[in-house]
């Protein structure tokens, strides 16, 4: 098979388990590729070196061997395959970019380009399938339209088609991104073990692929999309016979391609669609016949290509005909069947038509993609998410390449993010008053109405003082109001001169007062995670008191971006010169009480550290009895002797402890808990006494470190065990611990870990 052609669809052989292979990758196409490391003794980015002459794009062709396929290639190849042995109607490959933060597709298959567009990038943080496969190391299934509404509802909004998807991780030594798989909306909606773990061998096999790839993968900057080969079996004497057979027939046949143009058309077709054949072929006939662009009959075309099932409508020509319409899909492009009807739908037989032409309105796509940045939109949580959700989505969709996202602050716009400028220009443009006429910005937030700009010119006109230091063409000032407050501007850009349509303007003047609220929630956002953060960091220790024979390393981890700050604690207290209390907890929750309650409970365990642990545990049980705060508390207390070289410990339903002692095999320490601190008071909390001899490792933990979705709890566990008898440092294995729950950094819950080890005193 040719590569990056896929096979036409049909029953998928079973998918043997892709087997990795161990190599290091050196990607020489001029630009990082960032791999997110499995191994925590893996560097997790690979950076290029400067491409030279032989690294330029095409060089590769006609520096290497001939017969060779390049890298690139072998990557359509990938998905080619996968898509064969999943009976795939359509997929893509995503890799990662050198931030880590975003999912860029870079090879793709059975969609229109309009229709991936919205999706070439995907931040990795995002609610879609691919992001999850991508983070949680697990195969993505959503099954039906209506899993896809509950599950993903952005991606649901954007495309209200019916239709099973799949992402799997490209995983090997390495993290890459991620495989994505659609099937028709026939396809079976619950995968079974075994097909799943084909998705996950075939993830592997693309990992495979791209370090086996090296030097030789050169990444395009717009997603490659390769073609279906559709092609079927038949049988004719003569080439035109098939033709001569449709010119025969009273109704007029169309084929579409995938992407919606008219590759063949017969003589009956252009008669009844009003145009010359020549004037139809190559263009979508929403484009071409003006009475089809409507919104309706391109979704009918997105929805026959996407779920690939046959579509039906009636349709009028002006003055008078109406046609009936009929879409028959398959992996290579689309069977059209139109003939003529003699009466409007719904009329009786012989009832004449009405002269009216529908009115022209905005593509299907443009209103889809709309609809989706609105839903993205609504799930921003921080401005910096604000920022990026232009940048990567919002940029590419009107063409621009650059922007400037300014808030209204004590009478000046203060710049919080920007792209495509330098920052000694954004220097420059930080902090100019709101009442100037000095630009644009200040007039479009203080009037409410856009501006827009198509060439340098039309901006001297109008704003002679400007300041001309961006270099940039076109502009569109896009004032951000919401209820009736200024909140901001956004500049979007354009590296040459840009018309601005009408449609163009609406579109962004609506999009406007979307961006406006979402930066709004945004801020406020951000100043109560910045007030509660400031909290949870003064309640936390600054430092932990120094003890002969006793090493010390903690750390403290907040959840990944999107969670309020949390009620995870630690504590080493210093009891006297050879015995000391560690405590660690949870409160429940991520919110401001959550956080306060934290440091109430840290206070009260001060207050009695020194008596037993039970008794420890009982007293602050009582203090929480009285605060009534509503909330429970997970607590272990550790007393260490270190004369005596042993350990009591009491627990309040807090996850045990990991532990190693030289000449031991590192386990999990069984101890007996007690309830959750809050449930009720005068309950009994059991001590367990262990022995701490010379070199013994303890390690304390919230469960932010252990309940990783995608993880089998006791599996994670075992392995952060073992790691504890590597003989590192504490400060060293504390991280070591982390990055083994959590190697790409976007925990979803908060994380506390309180290691110990003891020494000669």
């Amino acid at each position: 098979m040719v590569a990056g052609r896929v096979a036409p669809r049909g029953a998928a052989p079973p998918c043997e388990q892709a087997e990795y292979v161990d190599r290091t990758v050196e990607c020489g196409c001029g630009r990082r590729l960032a791999a997110v490391s499995t191994d925590p003794r893996r560097v997790t980015s690979v950076r290029a070196e400067e491409p030279s002459r032989a690294d330029e794009p095409g060089a590769a062709e006609k520096t290497g061997d001939a017969d060779e396929p390049s890298g690139i290639e072998l990557l359509e190849e990938a998905l080619a395959v996968a898509v064969r042995r999943t009976g795939a109607s359509g997929g893509g490959i995503y890799l990662v970019d050198e931030t880590g933060r975003l999912l860029g597709l870079k090879v793709a298959c059975g969609l229109p380009g309009d229709v991936v567009a919205p999706w070439r990038q995907v931040p990795v943080t995002a609610s879609a399938p691919v992001g999850d496969a991508f983070r949680e190391d697990r195969v993505v299934w959503v099954g039906s339209q209506e899993e896809m509404a509950l599950s993903y509802p952005q991606t649901a909004a954007a495309l209200p088609y019916r239709f099973t998807s799949a992402a799997a991780p490209i995983t090997g030594r390495s993290r890459w991104g991620a495989l994505f798989l659609i099937w028709p909306a026939g396809h079976s909606g619950r995968a079974s073990p075994r097909e799943r773990g084909n998705l996950a061998a075939l993830g592997r096999r693309v990992a495979r692929v791209l370090e086996e790839a090296g030097r030789k993968l050169v990444l395009p900057d717009e997603p490659r999309m390769i073609p279906m080969d559709g092609a079927s079996e038949s049988f004719s004497l003569s080439a035109h016979a098939p033709a001569d057979l449709m010119e025969r027939l009273p109704e007029g046949f169309v084929a579409l391609d995938l992407e919606g143009r008219i590759t063949f058309l017969t003589a009956r077709a252009a008669s009844l669609l009003g145009r010359h054949v020549s004037r139809l072929l190559g263009t979508r006939p929403w484009q071409s016949l003006p009475w089809m662009d409507q919104v309706l009959v391109e979704d009918h075309y997105r929805t026959a290509v996407i779920s690939r099932e046959p579509v039906g409508f009636t349709v009028l020509r002006p003055p008078d005909t109406w046609l009936d319409i009929e879409l028959h899909p398959d992996s290579s492009g689309i069977s059209v069947r139109v003939k003529p009807r003699l009466s409007r739908p719904g009329d009786p037989p012989g009832t004449a038509a009405p002269a009216a032409v529908p009115p022209p309105g905005a593509s299907v796509g443009r209103l889809y993609q709309l609809v989706h940045l609105a839903a993205a939109l609504t799930d921003v949580i921080g401005v910096q998410d604000v920022v990026d959700l232009i940048a990567v989505q919002i940029l590419p969709a009107f063409g621009a390449d650059g922007m400037v996202l300014s808030t209204a602050d004590a009478g000046r716009l203060k710049i919080v993010g920007h792209h495509g400028y330098d920052p000694r220009t954004i220097e420059r443009l930080d902090g100019l008053p709101v009442d100037t006429g000095l630009t644009p910005a200040g007039e479009a937030l203080i009037s409410g109405n856009p501006l827009f700009f198509a060439d340098p010119d039309e901006l001297a006109r109008d704003y002679p003082s400007a300041p001309r230091i961006s270099g940039k063409q076109a502009w569109a000032f896009l004032p951000l109001v919401s209820d009736a407050r200024p909140v901001g501007c956004c500049i979007l850009t354009y590296a040459r001169p840009h018309t601005f349509t009408a449609e163009d303007r609406a579109v962004l003047t609506s999009l406007g007062g979307l961006v406006a609220q979402a930066l709004d929630r945004a801020r406020l956002y951000d100043a109560k995670h910045a007030l509660a953060h400031t909290l949870q960091q003064a309640l936390l220790p600054r430092s932990l008191p120094a003890l002969d024979g006793l090493e010390v390393a903690a750390r403290y981890l907040p959840a990944g971006h999107g969670m309020d700050v949390g009620g995870d604690f630690y504590d080493l207290i210093r009891l006297d010169r050879a015995t000391a209390a560690a405590v660690i907890g949870d409160v429940q929750g991520h919110n401001m009480a959550a956080a306060a309650l934290m440091g109430q409970v840290r206070t009260a365990v001060h207050a009695t550290a020194g008596a037993r642990p039970d008794e420890v545990l009982a007293r602050t049980n009582r203090v929480l009895a009285d605060l009534e705060p509503d909330l429970l508390v997970s607590c272990l207390y550790a007393h260490i002797d270190l004369d005596r070289r042993r350990m009591s410990l009491a627990s309040a339903g807090h996850p045990p402890p990991l532990l190693h002692r030289p000449g031991q095999r590192p386990g999990v320490l069984e101890i007996d808990p007690g309830p959750l601190l809050g449930i009720g008071v005068d309950l009994p909390y059991p001590i367990t006494t262990v022995p701490m001899p010379p070199g013994t490792t303890l390690a304390l933990y919230t469960d932010g470190l252990v309940e990783v979705p995608g993880t089998d709890l006791d599996r994670m566990t075992s392995g952060l065990a073992q790691l504890l008898a590597g003989g590192s440092r504490p400060d060293r294995l504390v991280d070591k611990l982390i990055h083994h729950s959590w190697p790409h950094g976007l925990p979803t819950d908060d994380i506390a870990v309180l290691l110990l080890k003891t020494g000669e005193a």
